[in-house]
């Protein structure tokens, strides 16, 4: 176990050191669903954005910067930070953007019950979000180094709460936007981070 352990911090520092073959799998599965869902992730920003009319989509339009309780970008330092610290963010971002995109989904059923495509995407996404920080907390958990942290999501809806006028309804479009927008940097954060342990390379 410390072997495997030191691979977290570490994953090239001992070619020769390999996963068990259950664990390898485990890795393996986690990161293509990582890879998976950057993709989504794309497509669903897109989607998000062809629905909620103009200014959104318009050539140089730059929505405010609105902050969230509970979660925000992967910050500057993520990189620096040892594996399995990466790992423990990712997980807890990961557990916090369920709730968000559910928010996002129900504020998105007022403002376009026409959209169900939108709607089930969102739906998906918050699903398949649940599996992947799932997942990276069993690798961690396989390898020592569980996720921690208070499960953030119940304050994290507060912001996306409904408004009724139409300053609120375009705060809530934006907040919506920026919803998106960190489903696809965690995702893709994630599966950076996962790389790093596919033994033998990315698959």
């Amino acid at each position: 176990m410390s072997q495997r352990e030191g691979s977290l911090e570490d994953p090239q520092a001992d070619s020769s050191i390999s996963f068990l073959p259950h664990l390898e799998a485990k890795i393996r599965q986690t990161h293509n669903l990582a890879r998976l869902l950057t993709k989504y992730a794309e497509q669903l920003l897109e989607e998000y954005v062809q629905h909620q009319g103009d200014p959104f989509g318009l050539p140089g339009f730059s929505p405010p910067r609105l902050s969230l309780v509970g979660l925000s970008s992967p910050s500057p330092s993520h990189a620096g930070l040892p594996l399995s610290e990466r790992l423990r963010l990712d997980a807890a971002a990961l557990g916090a953007l369920p709730a968000l995109l559910d928010a996002v989904r129900r504020r998105q059923a007022e403002l376009n019950p026409r959209s169900p495509r939108l709607l089930r995407s969102l739906e998906d996404a918050a699903r398949q979000t649940r599996a992947l920080g799932a997942a990276v907390e069993t690798v961690l958990a396989a390898l020592g180094a569980a996720a921690r942290g208070p499960d953030p999501e119940p304050a994290a809806s507060a912001p996306l709460s409904p408004a009724s006028s139409a300053s609120g309804v375009f705060s809530a479009k934006v907040l919506g936007l920026h919803v998106c927008g960190l489903y696809g940097e965690w995702v893709n954060c994630t599966e950076g981070d996962l790389s790093q342990l596919v033994p033998g390379g990315v698959a």
